[in-house]
């Protein structure tokens, strides 16, 4: 027996050290690979990125393909940037797409304003973007939040709207679940999450991105995807006044998720929050903004036990109650990012919708 419980004891400690190994190991490649890919960046950023001072701020965006085709302006997600979509964007040049990606307030490269803003002045802002380079009319599509600022750019400026594609954002009022006889346990659980929460400030700039690769999704990924998300992770990481390393530094008290007060604020109270551009995403309700829809709109709703957030239903209605015009994909056993986890299915879907409606060849 006591030979069994040292054979145990042994193999737990070997075990322990080949994950040890493993990881240290792993962070040498990264490493490595964090600081190879950074001239291919910013020789790719030089070529593609662009900024514009809007009436609110300098906003940076990325554009590819050619400006007389048609245009697609993307939005991208919390915390996320325009890079989010490297992994597919040669195949959506190849449909014959003008391509823009915006970064938002805090995200990417485009900075915080001292003005109080909400996500329609992100909307103004794209507006101000498609008046200068003469665009009428664009496919307005978007990522979790940038799905949300996607509907509130239509309820503001529909007559500049093609068509809508909504990926997991957007469709449906963020807080539609939310039931008063929850409150008071809501509550007491994001003061308990604020409590536990750690300050995310490194010494380093790849510090900063190993946290993001085993805590964010990255680790497991290769190729393409991988360096899509070390691009990503690139515009995300910026160094502060005191020389440490944060990610999407100020855009956690942006959007109202900086601490318990805020958050709960901008759900439960939202003309209280402090700041209007957290506020205004969950005050946004899609069944208003929605009622007389006439263009048409792409919903990438994934489902599993993972989701974050349970659409279907919701947006089963929607699709419902305003058929043609709506075409509902849903992706089953896939998490908040669609296209992350489905690229090709995606470029497929979106080429199809785009073409059964005629906006593209």
């Amino acid at each position: 027996m006591k030979k069994n419980i040292f054979l145990l004891l042994s193999f737990i400690v070997y075990l322990s050290a080949k994950a040890q190994t493993d990881s240290s190991v792993d962070s040498i490649a990264q490493r490595n690979l964090f600081q190879s890919l950074k001239p291919k960046f910013e020789t790719y950023e030089k070529q593609y990125g662009n900024y514009i001072q809007t009436n609110n701020v300098k906003m940076h965006y990325l554009e590819w393909g050619n400006k007389n085709d048609p245009t697609l302006v993307w939005i991208p997600g919390t915390y996320s940037n325009g890079y989010e979509l490297y992994e597919i964007i040669d195949q959506l040049v190849k449909m014959n797409l003008h391509v823009i990606a915006i970064d938002y307030y805090g995200h990417g490269f485009t900075p915080i304003s001292q003005k109080d803003l909400s996500i329609y002045h992100v909307a103004d802002d794209i507006k101000f973007l498609l008046d200068k380079m003469k665009i009428k009319k664009a496919i307005i599509g978007g990522w979790s939040r940038g799905g949300t600022i996607s509907s509130a750019f239509y309820d503001a400026y529909p007559e500049m709207v093609q068509a809508l594609i909504l990926e997991d954002g957007g469709s449906v009022a963020w807080d539609f679940q939310a039931k008063a006889s929850n409150i008071v346990k809501d509550i007491e659980e994001t003061k308990q999450y604020y409590v536990n929460k750690k300050t995310m400030v490194f010494d380093h700039e790849f510090d900063a991105y190993w946290f993001m690769y085993n805590a964010w999704g990255i680790k497991g990924k290769k190729d393409k995807k991988l360096e899509k998300e070390i691009f990503t992770s690139y515009a995300r990481i910026k160094k502060n006044t005191n020389g440490k390393y944060e990610i999407n530094p100020g855009a956690e008290e942006l959007t109202g998720e900086n601490s318990a007060e805020e958050n709960i604020a901008i759900i439960y109270t939202p003309f209280t929050s402090k700041t209007a551009f957290g506020a205004s995403t969950h005050q946004l309700n899609s069944k208003i903004i929605y009622r007389n829809l006439n263009k048409p709109l792409l919903i990438f709703d994934p489902v599993s036990k993972n989701d974050w957030f349970d659409f279907k239903e919701e947006n089963d209605k929607l699709t419902e109650e305003h058929q043609p015009f709506i075409v509902h994909k849903v992706y089953e056993k896939t998490w908040h990012g669609v296209k992350d986890e489905h690229p090709d299915e995606v470029v497929n879907d979106i080429k199809a919708f785009l073409l059964n409606n005629k906006l593209i060849k």
